[in-house]
């Protein structure tokens, strides 16, 4: 069989969904790739205006800043809620993980829901629980209420993150359009990183903390409103899909409470009697982890649907790039509690003062993440990729190296500014790549593994982050444990660089066929050969 050629391929032999896109130029023949950076740059079908398709990529790109703002403004407000609601130390790391513990948890169950349901049903229900939970957190008055609201806020973004992530990547097909897209629904979360900073820093500093969370009740009601009236649905689509996804519920099961388990013993351990050594926290270490193995033979031998198939491993280069994407994220988590930490006790700064200096990190991710929508299309990325990598150590290594006193200009500026190129080139790069590596069928598992790496990353590692500085305390002080965890995050990052400079090379995002495509014109081709007939491209 003759190699296929750039010149034009022969109708009959194109996916259909490509060949209804040309079927009303029948006088234009295209070679191959301009069809498809023609189909890349169009708008797709479902929006019958461009007006509608704006309404729907806010009410999307709403969902990052809403996660963002429960994120990064807790950790402003943090220590005005262990100073009046009275909460110890050693307890003040537990309200911010148990956000992104129960996201991480929950994720992989809404992913499987939005591929039975649909992602607009989830994505909507999200907002609402959302809405609810950040209506009562403001209303908390004391540690155990806090952590309750703060655990059951995370089921909100654990169903609307994957959903989003699925219903962007079944509306756009591969190609500057999508990157475009998803570069804006990046950008949103810097953006609702600076928005959760500025309101808690003005709520901490003005009113009452409750506003924090009012606020962003406030702010789901909008999105929930808009996201209702804009998004496509699918319900229909998924009623009546031909291929039936069901719920897998030993292994979701297992997953939750193996994964609750874990993280619940290496966050407390820093603050247990006796450490590690205690015995409740080994035991539920030890029980965690038993789950979490026979979670991994039921998915792999044993489940008809696993919520995590082995094929997403088989995607090459996935296994490399999810372990770096986790330590990547993990970064991330530890950098934006410790560098506030730092700043407030080591630097004296106001919670105004923490806004005003978190700036250069939010207006840059926006910069950069939209601007990213214009150029993932020409450079590889793999060469994207390392250079977030080199930022992402840059970013904790200025604050390691920072003397007492540092000036805000040398240190803070520039890591703040290394930071957000570090992880929103990572970001869009990996949005991109995970979801066009994986069918329409599994675009939820697709936006459930990439918002797993993230909020799991955080959990875990700030656990790990954690424990090194209330082990450094007593030996080092307050200030040299921090560092000693800025160092920890370094190694992290720097890690993260090695996996991504020996194991990961991707191309450039450019307009392509979808998943279903690629297979179609495969199996074309496949049936082609076996009876003897030209293949696409080649004689005629």
């Amino acid at each position: 069989m003759r190699p296929a050629k750039e010149t034009i391929l022969d109708p009959t032999t194109l996916p259909k969904d490509i060949t209804k896109h040309i079927s009303s130029f029948p006088e234009v023949e295209e070679s191959s790739q301009a069809r498809l950076d023609r189909l890349g740059r169009q708008r797709p079908e479902a929006f019958d205006s461009l007006w509608s398709e704006i309404g729907f990529v806010f009410s999307i790109a709403m969902c990052q800043i809403l996660a963002e703002v429960f994120v990064s403004g807790f950790t402003v407000i943090l220590p005005t809620l262990t100073r009046e609601l009275d909460i110890p130390s050693s307890s003040a790391t537990w309200p911010a993980s148990a956000f992104s513990l129960v996201i991480a948890s929950f994720l992989l169950i809404f992913g499987r829901m939005g591929d039975i349901y649909g992602g607009y049903p989830v994505y909507v229900a999200g907002l609402v629980w959302l809405m609810i939970w950040s209506l009562i957190a403001g209303f908390s008055s004391n540690l155990i209420m806090l952590c309750v609201c703060r655990a059951l806020q995370g089921l909100g973004p654990a169903a609307f993150l994957p959903s989003s992530v699925m219903i962007l990547g079944n509306t756009y097909r591969p190609g500057p359009r999508k990157n475009l897209v998803f570069s804006i629904y990046g950008a949103a979360a810097p953006g609702g990183f600076f928005i959760g900073i500025f309101f808690a820093g003005v709520t901490a500093e003005y009113t009452s903390w409750g506003w924090y969370f009012w606020i962003g009740a406030i702010l789901s009601a909008i999105t929930a409103m808009t996201s209702y009236l804009t998004i496509p649905s699918d319900i229909a689509e998924k009623r009546n899909s031909a291929k039936k996804s069901s719920m897998d519920w030993w292994g979701a099961i297992l997953i939750v409470t193996g994964l609750i388990l874990v993280t619940f013993a290496i966050i407390d351990s820093a603050h247990a009697p006796q450490k590690w050594e205690t015995q409740y926290i080994y035991v539920l270490f030890f029980i965690g982890s038993l789950l979490l193995i026979t979670a991994i033979y039921i998915e792999g031998w044993v489940a008809a649907q696993p919520l995590l198939p082995a094929s997403i491993f088989k995607v090459p280069r996935m296994p490399a790039f999810i372990a770096a994407l986790f330590l990547t994220y993990g970064s991330l988590g530890i950098f934006i509690l410790y560098a506030t930490f730092y700043m407030t006790e080591e630097m004296g700064a106001t919670p105004l003062q923490i806004v005003a200096w978190y700036i250069p990190m939010a207006l840059g991710g926006c910069i950069i993440s939209t601007f990213g929508g214009f150029v993932l299309h020409l450079v590889p990325g793999t060469i994207l990729i390392l250079f977030a990598g080199v930022s992402w150590i840059i970013a904790p290594l200025l604050f390691a190296i920072a003397p007492s006193g540092a000036n805000y200009w040398a240190y803070i500026f520039p890591s703040m500014i290394a930071a957000t190129v570090g992880i929103d080139i990572t970001w869009n790069v990996a949005n991109i790549f995970i979801t066009t590596s994986l069918p329409k069928a599994q675009q939820g598992l697709a936006g459930a593994v990439i918002m797993l790496l993230l909020h799991l990353g955080i959990a875990i590692c700030l656990g790990f982050a954690d424990m090194l500085q209330s082990y450094q305390l007593d030996r080092l002080g307050q200030r040299n444990s921090y560092k000693a965890v800025f160092w920890f995050e370094v190694a992290c990052a720097a890690t993260a660089l090695v996996i991504l400079t020996l194991f990961v090379k991707i191309t450039a995002a450019q307009s392509d066929l979808t998943y279903e495509e690629r297979e179609e014109m495969e199996r074309a081709a496949k049936e082609e050969g076996q009876s003897g007939r030209p293949t696409a491209g080649g004689a005629r």
